[in-house]
Order: structure tokens, then C-alpha cells, then sequence
């Protein structure tokens, strides 16, 4: 005789019935490996610290754009690098000027901003939270590339002699108390935020290109100095102890929005003379001197050889 009770589904294809308490347990387990949040952006993905990371794809590999303290900063720098891979039709987060029909001259010139710089510019001025620094020079200047600011337009504030420190592996550059307390911002609790990890300063070079710097102060040592990204500046520009380095502002300002400040190098003559006792030099017979440890292993400077 045919039971009245309904099927169970589970039941009717083998799955075993757990009880109440065992399926309190499953509960618990599925539970514990809560699924990490998603970005309702293209191109932005959470971190592990509460911050958001902004990535592009590039022929099927990924290129990463940096952090970003809000999802909306790291969707816009998302867009950015869409808009200089992909071209004016790229598919972006935000309705971008530059997209739409009838576009301002300001837009167009950001368009040829983008156009006039590498992927790889693009993609280390969104790492460093540069671009919008350096479109606002660019535009400013009416180049779709940023044009160094002339040497007329800066006021000299003061240089320094990096150390081997400096340019070590600490990577910070330790600025003179009286200068940074005369010419940089206060790096007081209230100016530098309840994190206490110092202020973010952005420095044009003589290239026209711009740098951010944490600019802090260590109670450790009671010094003043530049950290993070000063070791991508003493790279690329082959920095050397004994080498100098200048800040200057901008000669003309009008309000404290206009500040800008300057930094730029020399390399020292010590540099110059290692160089040139580097390189070969021609010896009586006309040939080139190789040296090792002032020996010439080149074989003019061989004895033992005839004179013909």
C-alpha cells in the first residue's frame, strides 16, 4: 500500500538525513569561511586591509594599478588605464567626459595627455596617486605632456649631500631639522591625520615629472624624513652619496593651492673623475689598458715582450 507521507527528495536519491545537532554543526562550518566582499566596479578588488586594488588585463595578463583608500578612487583609476589601453570607447565605471559626445577642450586635452604618454607612465603615475597632479600640469600648460616648470619660475629653498645612508637601503632621505621646520608642513598629530604616518608631498623633478614622498617625523631618531617612493627616486635617477639634491617652490603663488614644490639633483665631481678612471686608457704603444688591481691584463704592460 502506497504511504501517504510526502517524498523527501534527498532521502528518495541516498543522501543520508542529518539530525538537528549535526546540522548546527554544518551550519557553523559553512559559515566560517565567509566569502570576501566584491566591488561593484570593473576592474577593483578588496584587500585583505580594508583598502581597495584597481587592475586592467593586457593581453590576457594583469597589470596592476595600485591601492586606493575607497572603491570610487580605485574604479576612477581603473577607468583611467581604460581609457589609455582600450581608447575613447573603453567600457568604464564612471560616464567619462572624454566618452561623450561633444566633449570640452579640457577633456580633449586629457585625451591627448593619455595619448602622449607610455602605458607604463600611465600606470606608474596611478601607483604613485600622481596622475591628477600631473594632468593638471599638463592642461595647464596646454601640452598633452607636462612641460618641466623653468628654472625662473622656482625659488631655491635649500640643497643637501645624500649620504651612503640616503641612498642605502633605509630608503628615506633625512632632511635637515631647520629646513624641513622652515619650508615643509608641519608634521604635527593634528597635521598628519590619527594614523601618524606623516603627510604625502608631491615634488615635480626638472623633467616635469611628479613624485610623492611620505614626508614624517621619527621620534626614533628625532630626524625629519622622506620615505616612501624616495628609493624609486634615488633609482632612476642613478642618485650616488655625495651627490646633491635641491627642493625649491614655486616663485609665484597666489593662493596656498598654487604651492608647488621642486626637487631636482646634481651629481657630484667624484662621480665624473670614477668614470673617467674607469674607462681605458691608451698607453704609449697604442694599445688600451685593461687594469685589475693596477696591473694591465690587457698585455701591453707585460714584461718579456721583444721589441721586434
Amino acid at each position: 500500500m502506497a504511504s501517504s507521507k510526502p517524498t523527501n527528495p534527498e532521502i528518495d536519491n541516498g543522501m543520508e538525513c542529518s539530525s538537528p545537532e549535526s546540522g548546527a554543526e554544518d551550519a557553523v562550518e559553512s559559515s566560517s569561511p565567509a566569502p570576501a566582499p566584491s566591488s561593484r566596479f570593473k576592474g577593483v578588488v578588496p584587500q585583505p586591509n580594508g583598502r581597495w586594488g584597481a587592475q586592467i588585463y593586457e593581453k590576457h595578463s594583469r597589470v596592476w594599478l595600485g591601492t586606493f583608500a575607497d572603491e570610487e578612487s580605485a574604479a576612477r583609476a581603473y577607468d583611467v588605464a581604460a581609457l589609455r589601453f582600450r581608447g575613447r570607447d573603453a567600457v568604464t565605471n564612471y560616464q567619462h567626459p572624454l566618452a561623450a559626445e561633444g566633449a570640452s577642450s579640457s577633456s580633449t586635452s586629457e585625451l591627448a595627455f593619455l595619448a602622449d604618454h607610455s602605458k607604463a607612465e600611465i600606470v606608474d603615475m596611478l601607483r604613485k596617486h600622481t596622475y591628477a597632479d600631473e594632468l593638471r600640469q599638463g592642461l595647464r600648460r596646454g601640452h598633452g605632456r607636462a612641460q618641466p616648470t623653468p628654472a625662473w619660475a622656482r625659488e631655491f629653498l635649500f640643497e643637501k649631500a645624500v649620504t651612503p645612508s640616503d641612498v642605502g637601503k633605509l630608503n628615506r632621505l633625512v632632511v635637515p631639522k631647520q629646513h624641513a621646520e622652515k619650508h615643509f608642513p608641519p608634521t604635527t598629530a593634528a597635521a598628519t591625520g590619527s594614523n601618524g604616518k606623516g603627510l604625502l608631498l608631491n615634488f615635480e623633478d626638472g623633467e616635469g615629472k611628479v613624485w610623492r614622498f611620505r614626508y614624517s617625523y621619527w621620534n626614533s631618531s628625532q630626524s625629519y624624513v622622506l620615505t616612501k617612493g624616495w628609493s624609486r627616486f634615488v633609482r632612476e635617477k642613478g642618485l650616488c652619496a655625495g651627490d646633491t639634491v635641491t627642493f625649491s617652490r614655486s616663485a609665484y603663488v597666489m593662493n596656498d593651492t598654487d604651492e608647488q614644490l621642486f626637487i631636482d639633483y646634481k651629481q657630484s665631481n667624484k662621480n665624473d673623475e670614477a668614470a673617467d678612471a674607469a674607462t681605458a686608457d691608451e698607453n704609449e704603444a697604442g694599445h688600451v689598458a685593461v687594469k685589475l688591481f693596477g696591473v694591465d691584463i690587457g698585455g701591453g704592460g707585460m714584461g718579456g715582450s721583444s721589441g721586434g
